[in-house]
Formats: structure tokens, C-alpha cells, sequence
């Protein structure tokens, strides 16, 4: 025989547990000021051309791809500097 529904008495529900907040976060890298940021790339876009033998018509290029590398060690946190 099917059971009758009584609608002033209802079953209680069980909630699943919340996940914790830091197993979900990424973390995030600290945070560098601009003029510390400037010497990092500066310092890298140094040693590219001191690399290339000191050859001049490259400085643009150098100061570029030493910025993207100093952002995309910021960025992974594992520039030395950004932990300072």
C-alpha cells in the first residue's frame, strides 16, 4: 500500500559539508612595487645583452622579452626578489 504524504512533517535534509576555501584558491603571488619590478627587468634585459656581447640595436628587444620573463616569474612567484 503506498504511503500516505503528510505534508506538516517533512524529512531532514542533510547537507553536504562545504569545501574549505583554501583548497579551492589559487594562490597568488605577493605583491611587487613598480620600481622593484623596473630593477628586475632592468637587471634581466642587463644580462641578455651582456649575452649577446654587448651589441648595440637591441635594447627594445632586450627590455621586452626581460619583461615578459620577470612578469611570468612574478606571476609563478618565483622571482627571489618578490619574496623580500
Amino acid at each position: 500500500m503506498p504511503r500516505e504524504k503528510n505534508p506538516e512533517v517533512t524529512p531532514a535534509r542533510k547537507r553536504a559539508p562545504r569545501k574549505r576555501a583554501a583548497a579551492t584558491e589559487v594562490s597568488r603571488p605577493s605583491f611587487v612595487d613598480p620600481q622593484q619590478r623596473a630593477a628586475l627587468i632592468a637587471r634581466a634585459a642587463y644580462f641578455r645583452a651582456m649575452n649577446r656581447g654587448f651589441a648595440p640595436g637591441h635594447e627594445v628587444e632586450d627590455w621586452v622579452a626581460a619583461e615578459a620573463e620577470v612578469d611570468a616569474e612574478l606571476l609563478r612567484g618565483t622571482t627571489r626578489a618578490a619574496h623580500t
